[in-house]
């Protein structure tokens, strides 16, 4: 019997898959891809892209003619992996071009590495394409490089990621994404809709919707109406959970109308055919008032504590997740210790957590009170703790129940990993089916009843 505890870095992306099968002769790209689920997006349309210009793509270093690097600038210590993935690309293979949020700091890298042949910032692509036709000049042969209609994937082909705006508004003091990768700009809906649709299309069971702010999706286009769709999020829910594959929301602040979307869910009153997950993806981030004014954080603990009364009133199945950060600057003991009596309420079904820490570029580094680095990690520590005795006893009151599942991977041994309509990939737990699995394909959906629990995963049989 196998754990499989979440990550608890959510700026952390699934592994990248690669299909590299290449002709002779073809000139042949490396990516290195880092950060979270929005950069993996950005990867696949980089790779898209060099795949329909006649390049290759390979999964190592060897048999790359130069590698792309997509970095991650989220903490400092995302930072530190970024400049150690780009010296092991230089060191491996030589030729390399940095993108990604770290690009935004090209001194800060060619500081350190100034081998790279070329640096640039989060989505710019056509900068990445003119420095990749540099460094590697592309070499088409018509007749054998079609790009398949789905483009390059870096997911399992059952589940893809789908990007519905960039930037955000907000002005968090810890946060230096806004800077990196600029303010909200939300995509056409209807260019949104193409796409989903598409990727059902070719086999897509489950689409995750991501952004920096989902909440905010549409407001700096005020919401436009293009081609029959309305560019607010309430509506882009609508519409994607009618396509037939499962939608999960993540990055949602918790704002008011956040309540709008609830009764869309599956196992929702009202809700009908949709596929909308019951499940949030949710930023609390902390829940003493004073704590969250220092953040410059759009919520207050108890007015949240309302809001997820009003959730589960609506669908009594809805599964929160969400991230905290502990040790912030000027966190007290009590503070901490409201932080969990409002776990204790709230019993949040998913959470991830960070300790804090310094930015380049942060406001938050300037703040007074810096928390220790001890008591940083003793407040993770008894944080987690709780988070932990929460979710066993959440799991704990699904044995003997019934669940659909979405099956991820099959191994040698016949044991399959699936995830419940509670769990996205790689950050939350599994469901594991270790008998009657012969039958099963990865990315099929079939029901499961569960006959064991651990602190974070599931185990069952087929019903």
């Amino acid at each position: 019997m196998t754990q499989n505890p979440p990550n608890l870095r959510p700026d952390l992306a699934p592994r990248a898959r690669y299909d590299d099968s290449r002709r002779v002769g073809q000139p042949t790209i490396g990516m290195v891809s880092l950060g979270c689920p929005k950069a993996l997006v950005d990867s696949e349309r980089i790779l898209t892209r060099l795949r329909a210009e006649g390049y290759g793509i390979s999964a190592d270093y060897s048999g790359a003619d130069a590698v792309i690097v997509n970095t991650c600038g989220f903490l400092d210590t995302a930072k530190a992996e970024s400049l150690e993935a780009i010296g092991e690309a230089l060191n491996e293979n030589g030729r390399v071009i940095v993108t990604g949020c770290l690009g935004a700091e090209p001194d800060y890298i060619t500081g350190v590495h100034p081998r790279v042949l070329a640096v640039t910032g989060p989505h710019q692509y056509e900068q990445v394409l003119d420095a990749v036709h540099i460094a590697v000049p592309p070499d088409p042969d018509p007749f054998i490089d079609l790009l398949p209609a789905s483009g390059v994937k870096l997911t399992p082909r059952h589940y893809s990621y789908l990007k519905i705006s960039e930037g955000c508004n907000h002005k968090c003091k810890f946060c230096i994404i806004p800077d990196m990768r600029g303010r909200l700009a939300s995509r056409p809906a209807h260019a949104i809709l193409r796409e989903a649709e598409k990727l059902v299309e070719n086999g897509v069971k489950e689409l995750l919707v991501i952004s920096q702010d989902t909440s905010a999706y549409g407001l700096d286009i005020r919401h436009a109406e293009d081609r029959g769709h309305r560019a607010h999020i309430t509506d882009l829910a609508r519409d994607l959970g009618s396509l037939g594959a499962w939608v999960r929301l993540h990055y949602v602040y918790p704002y008011p109308f956040v309540r709008n979307l609830i009764p869309l869910m599956e196992g929702a009153a009202g809700a009908g055919d949709s596929k909308l997950l019951p499940y949030l993806d949710i930023p609390f981030q902390h829940a003493h008032p004073d704590v969250l004014k220092r953040m410059a954080r759009p919520a207050a603990g108890s007015k949240t504590l309302d809001e997820i009364a009003a959730w589960r009133d609506i669908c009594p199945d809805i599964t929160l997740r969400s991230t905290f950060i502990v040790g912030y600057p000027g966190e007290t003991e009590a503070e901490f210790q409201t932080l969990l009596d409002w776990m204790d309420e709230a019993q949040l079904d998913r959470v991830g957590c960070f300790q804090y820490e310094n930015v380049a570029g942060a406001r938050s580094n300037d703040l007074p009170d810096h928390v220790p680095a001890e008591v940083k990690q003793d407040r993770w520590n008894r944080f987690m703790e709780k988070a932990q005795a929460i979710s066993e006893a959440k799991l704990e009151a699904k044995v003997g129940t019934s669940q659909e599942v979405i099956v991820d991977d099959i191994d040698a041994e016949g044991i399959a990993t699936c995830r419940t309509k509670a769990d996205a990939p790689e950050i939350d737990g599994n469901l594991f089916i270790d008998a009657g699995t012969d039958a099963l394909s990865v990315g099929d959906i079939v029901r499961v009843k569960v006959d064991e629990a651990g602190e974070y995963d599931l185990w069952g049989e087929l019903v």
